[in-house]
């Protein structure tokens, strides 16, 4: 009897742990199915290699064995999908293979390295669309911004191409007879790459393809928002690389925290860690890297300033100031976030600037008649609805805006507050949204230094028709930014200049000019071809 009942018990227990398991099963499935990566709407994801979980690392084979997150849609806070992000190990082992790579890509001729920079361009043409409208669905900018993001990677490819043959130090006059004297530029090794949510294919690109032919081999670690994109970039350069039989390591890829992000600041393996971010993360990583003497090129925050003068043209003002302030939802470091009017055509660009505004069509990213999409994160509008709050409390008006739109998604409206003093906090504030400080001016000085009194220095437009203006404005009392615009927007750049920032905008800079310089070393060589020792200094020794 005794054992009837015990074999009685086993058998719930059994039947108990498989209702569990069952139950556990089936509430997976069901989160599985409410992905967007499952809806037929949304099938083109697949086209990207991605599924309902996927691998976040790469370092010439996928795998990822932490924290499994979820990317979420800003435009209905939707699940899309999930990644397994890095664990310390996985961390370890990437870097080691990516050392490993370093000694195979370091020996390839640059215009050969230029060849597979090419073809990744190539590559990223073939799924630019696609790509851009994963860009648009899990970073939340409009789908044109999604796809004009990839095509930035694809540019700066096309540039690396030609820089890549033609790399080179000068040839200068020796003192010695018998000698030359020479500088030679070789790769810093491994490039660690640390990207924002808000590029998140056009940064990495924008370091990647500089870094590979200048002879580095890169590690990436987007941000943890938006890992959707860096496994589905890295799939389509993992396969160029594959295709050449070439080491996939040479671009490895550890999706993660800030935990990752940290070691790659500390790791002395690292010779260079590019950092694009927030001015107060970007302090960290540099005192990190600093403690070992190691290379940093810090991209971080911008307080942008757009300067009206009484005899600009305002059929350019308008657009440039709708655009620049709106733009990516206010989400660009090259945001205008100050606009300085002249006292005499204040009031008439206010008026002209809020009819416009209004006219700003709101909707869901992907749809191609949509000007403004939502905020990246919840975080994001609680830090508009402060920032509103603030500038009220500091004496500001708000003339359009000011206020979270009712619909699903981060969506809140874009904003024109006046009457702020020039240095209210509020104004001193770099907050990554839609708002747009309106504030007055009488003279060249009083803008030009009111332009330069806040700490960071990245972008800055003048609108006149003067040219002593315009020279004053580029000169050494003018701006104090690395970008210096005159009747153009503060948002967007070129890839054939360098792009960076002064201040506590960090220094760097990054795509064109001679950037290149900083993902590589210089060494002074001097050759002796004679049969003499001449010594500096005109020294003998007998």
């Amino acid at each position: 009897m005794q054992r009837v009942i015990t074999q009685t018990v086993g058998i719930t227990r059994c039947s108990a742990f498989r209702r569990k398991v069952l139950f556990s099963c089936y509430r997976q499935i069901a989160a599985m199915s409410t992905l967007l990566i499952n809806q037929p709407k949304y099938s083109w994801l697949k086209e990207l290699g991605l599924k309902e979980e996927n691998d976040g690392v790469y370092n010439g084979t996928w795998g990822g064995k932490g924290e499994v997150i979820t990317s979420y849609c800003p435009a209905n806070n939707e699940p899309i999908a999930k990644v397994r992000q890095a664990t310390m190990q996985e961390y370890e082992e990437t870097v080691k293979k990516a050392k490993d790579a370093w000694k195979v890509w370091a020996d390839i001729p640059a215009p050969k390295r230029g060849e597979i920079v090419r073809q990744i361009g190539d590559a990223l043409r073939k799924k630019s669309k696609v790509l851009g409208s994963l860009v648009s669905l899990e970073m939340g900018k409009i789908f044109v911004e999604g796809v004009g993001e990839v095509q930035e990677y694809i540019d700066v490819c096309d540039y690396a191409v030609g820089l890549s043959r033609m790399i080179g130090g000068p040839v200068l006059p020796s003192e010695r007879p018998g000698h030359a004297l020479i500088e030679q530029w070789n790769p810093v090794g491994l490039v660690g790459i640390i990207t924002a949510f808000n590029f998140p294919v056009a940064v990495y690109g924008w370091n990647n393809a500089i870094a590979l032919i200048s002879g580095n081999v890169c590690l990436w670690k987007g941000a943890p928002t938006t890992p959707l994109t860096s496994v589905a970039v890295t799939k389509i350069v993992a396969e160029v690389l594959e295709e050449n039989k070439l080491p996939g390591a040479i671009c490895s890829m550890t999706c993660g925290g800030a935990d990752i992000g940290t070691a790659l600041a500390k790791d002395e393996r690292v010779d260079l860690v590019s950092f694009t971010g927030s001015t107060n993360v970007g302090k960290q990583v540099a005192l990190t890297v600093q403690e070992r003497f190691g290379r940093q090129l810090l991209e971080l925050g911008g307080n942008n300033a757009i300067i009206v003068f009484e005899d600009a043209d305002l059929n350019l003002v308008i657009p440039s100031a709708l655009f620049a302030a709106v733009g990516t939802a206010g989400q660009r470091c090259t945001t205008t976030r100050r606009l300085f009017l002249h006292e005499s055509v204040h009031d008439v660009v206010v008026e002209k600037l809020a009819k416009a505004y209004k006219q700003v069509r709101i909707g869901d990213p992907w749809d191609p008649s949509t000007m403004y999409g939502p905020l990246h994160t919840k975080q994001a509008v609680d830090m508009y609805l402060a920032a509103v709050d603030q500038a009220k409390q500091q004496g500001g008006t708000v003339v359009c805006g000011g206020k979270v739109i009712d619909r699903p998604g981060n969506y809140v409206e874009p904003t024109i507050v006046t009457g702020l003093a020039h240095n209210a906090p509020i104004v001193h504030t770099e907050t990554f949204a839609p708002i747009l400080y309106v504030l007055k001016f009488k003279t060249e000085e009083e803008a030009f230094a009111r332009n330069n009194e806040v700490k960071q220095g990245l972008s800055s437009s003048i609108f006149t028709t003067d040219m002593g203006k315009v020279f004053r404005w580029l000169g050494p009392k003018g701006s104090d930014c690395g970008i210096v615009n005159v009747n153009i927007p503060t948002s967007g750049a070129e890839i054939g200049g360098a792009f960076g920032g002064e201040k506590h905008t960090g220094g760097g800079r990054e795509s064109g000019s001679d950037a290149w310089k900083q993902y590589m070393r210089r060494s002074t060589c001097t050759i002796n071809y004679s049969k003499e020792l001449p010594l500096a200094q005109g020294i003998k020794f007998e």
